[in-house]
């Protein structure tokens, strides 16, 4: 029997009724495994290859022959939209069925949660935040509802396995599972898994089955990208773009009366290509995306144009969100949303006819994300690329010379272009802040439990599984220091007062960094705010002027600094996203390479040749250390983000002493500036002679630094907290093979 005439009489109506020709070949694999076998699945299928309805028609069937006696399918959302998107499309699938489909998340209305709670059945469609709540606060409802759970779908499985966001998700699905005596199958969704079998076995582990990855064919699609480069402060000549397939298209004429005076031009030409268009701007931070609305619809009040643009991101209210995505559902409305990744995810908002993305995204898989929001319902993918920059100062240094983003575009483009490559999942940190955080969740859940029925809980979870019983005492004890846990008479353990501070806050759910702004204080005087400060001893920008910092302060959240002369790039302090060191390496064949990419237009080619031209006189990609004249060097390593946190540190703690290095300033992940009174042989030697000498991360760690990285590890043992960011983050083994691939010619002195 066939898949098609396997499924349930209302699901071959449901595809009658759509006028589908044929099964797609991701619906008859995920058909086979679901039907076949009791295996787990991961399906990997490009973004709107219908793997939702792929791996719902199986269930949904199987559910209509032997109903379960409780909910029988849960659906893990990362985002509300997301959830909200596919309750709707599960709604019409499922009403000729009588089968209850439910959602959950904090904009969901108490009654239907409470229906929810009386009548347990169908699916549940629930982000991971809400499952925590779930479990926490109404523990002794968890067998009744869960007792016959039968699959977990993970959409978007790749988002949520980065971090301690996609542990928190396993340890959910564990302790759901342990709770109501069920060992579902799990079923995972993307369009951009990197490795997939390291993917698919982390996510059947402790499930006992393994998990069946099917090869599914895909047709080969042709992209419409093309990518720009503007000057914040210099109008430009219009210029034609073409596709990924060398295909000419026209574009027009970028008008220059479309903005006051010293306006941004590249925005100007996303205002005047949105015209008549449904399209999306992406941009990479809640805050830029502020700024750009802004910006557009003051073009549109000076051009008496009728306001077409909308904002969506995550610290907008619900009903901000949902108004820009019903507009965008609209096909006769034509309005253009600016937004960060909460539009990245399979959202179905309609014929989107372009995406713009200003400046680079940090991955390949957000980049793939990103395209695939357009293409849909016959359209061709396209993206415009629009990468800004400050001019660079006539008499400027090398490494401003660079257009940092407009390479980290084309590497990005070519890594998958040509060898398909994205981003593997990372999933060997020391996650102390998710073991804080599951174990006032399990206490909270509980109640009460002695200290080895805690562990017992808590250690058994597979996310956990580097942790040692010694390091979970210690987390212990200072927890009951701090009065987070507080002993009982009879010696068991229980959330103390401040630990119930903590937890009552509905922020708690969350295992994700917000965005928390600190106050920068120079002795009395209030500077202004920043996100994500540095540790003491890196300097700032901020209020035109450069700080060193001396303390944070991560209670009050106050950064006390002192004021410094000098210049430093404008992400110091800020890593611009989690960038694999293998861009980083094709940035720097790009700048060696003597080839053309069909997608640059005019003003991107000229940039780019003009940094190639840069980088052969410099010798930039041949020789990683470059003086700047007198004392000044900059160093290009070409490592990833967390590779160049432990250059920076080893460069500091280790060399700086022996080569007399001051005044050290990083633009993150591509250079490092500093003075230097040794030569370019001594700097060499010194550090191939120390990166050799077995280094003991921890060592790396700086004096009385407390290097909080994940949102809980302000309330984690200092000692822990330095572990796991020392073994955790700081990539040690990645900067020793870079500085061990320097070849001796690298540093002769010119």
């Amino acid at each position: 029997m066939g898949v098609f005439e396997r499924y349930a009489p209302f699901i071959q109506d449901f595809i009658y009724e759509n006028a589908w020709q044929q099964l797609r070949s991701v619906q008859v694999a995920a058909g086979n495994v679901i039907f076949n076998s009791e295996d787990n699945l991961l399906l990997c299928a490009g973004t709107a290859s219908g793997k939702t309805e792929a791996v719902f028609f199986p269930i949904l069937t199987l559910f209509s022959e032997n109903m379960p006696k409780s909910i029988g399918a849960i659906y893990i959302g990362p985002l509300k939209a997301l959830i909200n998107d596919q309750f709707a499309r599960l709604n019409d699938l499922c009403k000729d069925a009588d089968i209850p489909v439910w959602h959950w998340h904090g904009d969901v209305s108490q009654t239907h949660k409470d229906k929810c709670l009386k009548n347990p059945s169908g699916i549940l469609q629930i982000t991971p935040e809400s499952l925590e709540a779930l479990l926490m606060h109404k523990h002794a409802y968890i067998s009744k509802l869960f007792c016959d759970l039968r699959f977990i779908v993970i959409d978007e499985v790749h988002s949520l396995l980065r971090g301690d966001r996609g542990g928190q998700m396993m340890c959910l699905i564990e302790r759901l599972s342990r709770m109501a005596g069920v060992v579902p199958r799990r079923v995972g969704l993307s369009a951009t898994v990197g490795d997939t079998q390291k993917t698919a076995d982390y996510l059947g582990i402790g499930t006992g089955r393994r998990t069946v990855v099917p090869d599914i064919f895909v047709k080969p699609s042709k992209w419409r990208i093309s990518m720009e480069h503007f000057y914040v402060s210099k109008e430009h000549e219009a210029s034609d773009c073409h596709d990924a397939e060398g295909q000419w298209q026209p574009v027009l004429d970028v008008r220059t009366d479309v903005a006051p005076k010293h306006a941004d031009p590249g925005l100007g030409y996303i205002y005047e290509h949105t015209k008549h268009k449904k399209c999306l701007v992406f941009v990479n931070s809640r805050e830029e995306a502020e700024t750009v609305t802004a910006t557009l619809r003051q073009y549109c009040e000076i051009n008496n144009d009728k306001d077409r643009f909308l904002i969506h991101h995550g610290n907008l209210s619900a009903s901000y969100r949902e108004t820009a995505e019903h507009i965008m559902k609209n096909d006769d409305e034509y309005q253009t949303t600016v937004t960060t990744a909460t539009l990245e995810l399979g959202i179905d908002i309609g014929r989107l006819e372009r995406a713009f993305q200003i400046d680079s995204p940090a991955t390949v898989s957000s980049f793939l994300q990103r395209l695939g929001r357009t293409g849909r319902r016959d359209l061709p993918p396209e993206m415009w690329f629009v990468m800004r920059e400050d001019e660079p100062e006539p008499r400027a240094m090398l490494p401003e010379t660079i257009p940092w983003k407009l390479l980290q575009g084309i590497a990005l483009l070519q890594l998958y272009i040509e060898e398909k490559w994205v981003e593997p999942t990372k999933l060997d940190r020391l996650p102390y802040s998710l073991l804080y955080h599951q174990t006032m969740a399990t206490l909270a859940s509980f109640g009460e439990l002695s200290a080895a029925q805690l562990a017992s809980k808590i250690l058994t979870l597979p996310v956990f599984h580097k942790i040692t019983q010694e390091d979970y005492r210690i987390l212990l004890k200072h927890l009951i220091d701090i009065d987070h846990i507080q002993k009982t008479h009879e010696g068991g353990l229980i959330v103390g007062l401040s630990g119930e501070r903590i937890i009552n806050s509905f922020r708690f759910y969350a295992v994700f960094q917000e965005n928390e702004e600190y106050t920068v204080r120079s002795e009395s005087s209030e500077v202004g705010t920043i996100v994500k400060p540095p540790p003491p001893g890196d300097k700032i920008a901020i209020a035109g002027h450069v700080w060193v910092v001396d303390e944070v302060d991560h209670k009050k959240h106050v950064v006390y600094c002192t004021r410094v002369k000098g210049v430093i790039p404008a992400f110091f302090g800020l890593c611009p996203g989690d960038i694999h060191t293998k861009i980083l390496k094709k940035m720097k064949s790009i700048l060696e390479e003597n080839k053309t990419y069909p997608y640059l237009m005019k003003n991107a080619y000229i940039r780019l040749n003009e940094a190639k031209q840069a980088a052969e006189i410099s010798l930039l990609t041949r020789k990683p250390l470059i003086n700047l004249g007198g004392n000044m060097w900059c160093l290009f390593p070409w490592v990833g983000t967390y590779s160049f946190f432990a250059m920076e540190r080893f460069l500091k703690i280790k060399c700086a002493d022996k080569l007399s290095i001051k005044g050290l300033n990083s633009s993150r992940p591509y250079f490092i500036q500093f003075t230097m009174k040794a030569s370019a042989c001594e700097f060499y030697k010194v550090l191939k002679e120390e990166v050799n000498k077995n280094i003991d991360p921890l060592s790396l760690i700086y004096p009385k630094e407390n290097p909080i990285f994940e949102k809980y590890d302000e309330y984690v043992p200092r000692d822990l907290v330095c572990k796991g960011f020392a073994y955790g983050v700081l990539d040690i083994k990645g900067m020793i093979e870079c500085v061990n691939s320097w070849e001796e010619g690298s540093f002769v002195d010119m």
